[in-house]
């Protein structure tokens, strides 16, 4: 499985690059808003440091204006991404950009059947959102198994983008599902790392190598 990071802090998306682990970038307005700088120039930076898909939004919603976006941003590195929202006018918009080989990210996905008329418009990739079905009662990886039938049925292409991804248990749970991608908070990342065996093993053989060197130290005093 791909590991996104779902971010538009340049520091975040370093350290997660550091790790070797990183193959992708998702942002969107809010993401973008939080870094008080000029949007183009981020995604600009956020494109140098990462050379896999980066996903940048439209943040006009009428036809004309979603196009305008979409062909802007489409021209600021070879790796962006176009995200879209699902909606009417979005298809339309992605099957103008399909036809352009330009790669879009249909996003804010919370049913199969909008994923399924994303990919026939020629998605690129879907977004299902599992966090904010979950925050409604709704199982929200029961929308990434279902998707994954149905483009496992027809032969489908669109890659899918496990998003809205609140902690560990919806990563482990993407890859099971054999999701193609999962974008990550970097809080989220940093938690896949973590097991307290881990730390406890890491203690045990700081103190027996530290005991070992004290008792060499003794030994060697002694016999002088």
């Amino acid at each position: 499985m791909k590991i996104f990071i779902d971010t538009a802090n340049l520091e975040e998306i370093n350290k997660a690059v550091s790790l070797g682990i990183l193959d992708g970038v998702t942002t969107n307005p809010t993401l973008l808003a939080k870094e008080k700088s000029e949007p183009q120039t981020q995604i600009k930076k956020i494109c140098a440091v990462v050379k896999g898909p980066v996903s940048a939004e439209v943040t006009h919603y009428d036809y004309e204006g979603m196009l305008k976006d979409a062909e802007e941003l489409s021209r600021l590195a070879p790796n962006i991404v176009i995200k879209i929202p699902l909606t009417e006018t979005g298809l339309r918009v992605t099957k103008i950009l399909s036809r352009k080989s330009i790669k879009t990210n249909l996003t804010l996905c919370f049913s199969p059947l909008q994923a399924l008329l994303a990919a026939k418009a020629g998605a690129s990739f879907i977004s299902p959102f599992v966090g904010r079905l979950d925050d409604i009662s709704h199982r929200g990886m029961d929308l990434v198994c279902d998707i994954k039938k149905i483009y496992a049925n027809y032969h489908i292409n669109t890659e899918i983008i496990v998003a809205s991804v609140r902690n560990p248990l919806h990563v482990l749970e993407a890859a099971k599902l054999g999701a193609d991608i999962a974008t990550i908070p970097y809080k989220v990342i940093s938690q896949l790392l973590k097991h307290p065996l881990t730390d406890i093993g890491i203690k045990r053989f700081i103190d027996d190598w530290r005991s070992l060197e004290s008792f060499l130290k003794h030994k060697s005093n002694s016999g002088s």
